[in-house]
């Protein structure tokens, strides 16, 4: 099958091309998307497309179109329809047309990953000009592996977008980040998206975790009393860690640790992350005690304040809020 996917950036398109390579399926990806704004973002993702299919040796065509001007008179008499009215057809219409001029079997598009974009609009209309170039449709709803994707896309350090596309979109991320949250498909079954890094704070079986993180030194006593998170890749548990309490304003994370296997992919750096996070709200400060090889990575993940040194040990904090 010769295959080509509008792809709309490169972090959309990472679970979407491990899928059909899986199938046996080699895509040729296509760029054109004159929704994106401003130029600077457009630029972004472009790029990180270009690096990205270099990289996984995937070949890419690109349309390099900013169509800003265009964009404007097209949506300016209906905001709240641009997506359905414009940024959807125009991007999916110019890729069955480039199919059909050189020779493609069959035409899909990342569009179909993402759980907050318009997905039965998307396969409607998709189906619609399939009809109209008598050009095969590949649907496949990539939406269940959403977070997968999106973890792997972090991983891999892809430029990971704040918003949808256009200048009217950032505007609907800044809301939302302002309380508003995003409204799920309400055909799809959310429950099905599972994320491949989970971290969970262990209250029933925080023994059966100690077990298995044999090495870690933490043990009875060290959980007794204190927090225990746990960070699983793909449900296996791979970092652990343990936090104090010291007073109303200091927690110290007394250990984190990960297994041998599993070392070097940045699971202690998402671990930190994700407690500093958790505990910002109600903390200012998080210590930890480092040894003097390890100084580099804490200092790099914020923890760049000193307090005080102990033989071979040293005494960090970060600033929480």
């Amino acid at each position: 099958m010769k295959l080509l996917m509008h792809t709309c950036c490169a972090p959309c398109s990472v679970y979407c091309i491990d899928t059909l390579r899986k199938e046996g399926i080699e895509p040729t990806l296509y760029w054109y998307n004159p929704n994106i704004h401003p130029y600077k973002e457009y630029q972004a993702r472009r790029d990180c497309l270009k690096t990205y299919a270099e990289k996984i040796n995937i070949h890419a065509i690109f349309e390099d179109e900013y169509g800003l001007d265009e964009f404007c008179k097209n949506v300016a008499n209906n905001l709240n329809s641009r997506c359905v009215d414009y940024c959807y057809p125009i991007r999916l219409r110019k890729t069955f047309e480039y199919a059909k001029e050189h020779g493609y079997d069959a035409v899909t598009t990342t569009l179909l990953y993402s759980i907050y974009q318009k997905h039965n609009y998307i396969k409607k209309l998709m189906e619609q000009y399939s009809k109209e170039y008598g050009i095969k449709f590949l649907y496949r709803d990539f939406r269940y592996g959403f977070w997968e994707g999106h973890d792997k896309a972090v991983e891999e350090g892809l430029y990971m977008q704040k918003y949808c596309g256009c200048v009217f979109s950032e505007e609907d991320a800044q809301l939302k980040r302002s309380g508003i949250k995003p409204n799920y498909p309400e055909d799809f079954d959310i429950s099905q998206v599972k994320r491949a890094i989970v971290i969970k704070k262990e209250k029933e079986n925080k023994e059966k975790c100690v077990e298995i993180f044999k090495g870690s030194g933490i043990d009875g006593k060290s959980i007794s009393n204190n927090d225990l998170y746990v960070l699983y890749y793909k449900e296996i548990p791979v970092c652990i860690s343990v936090v104090s309490k010291i007073d109303e304003n200091t927690i110290e994370v007394k250990n984190i640790f990960t297994i041998e296997a599993y070392r070097g992919k940045g699971y202690a750096q998402k671990m930190l992350k994700y407690l500093a996070n958790n505990y910002k709200q109600k903390y200012t400060k998080m210590l930890i005690t480092v040894k003097a090889e390890n100084i580099a990575f804490f200092v790099k993940n914020g923890f760049d304040k000193y307090l005080k040194q102990t033989n071979n040990v040293f005494y960090y904090y970060k600033v929480l809020r």
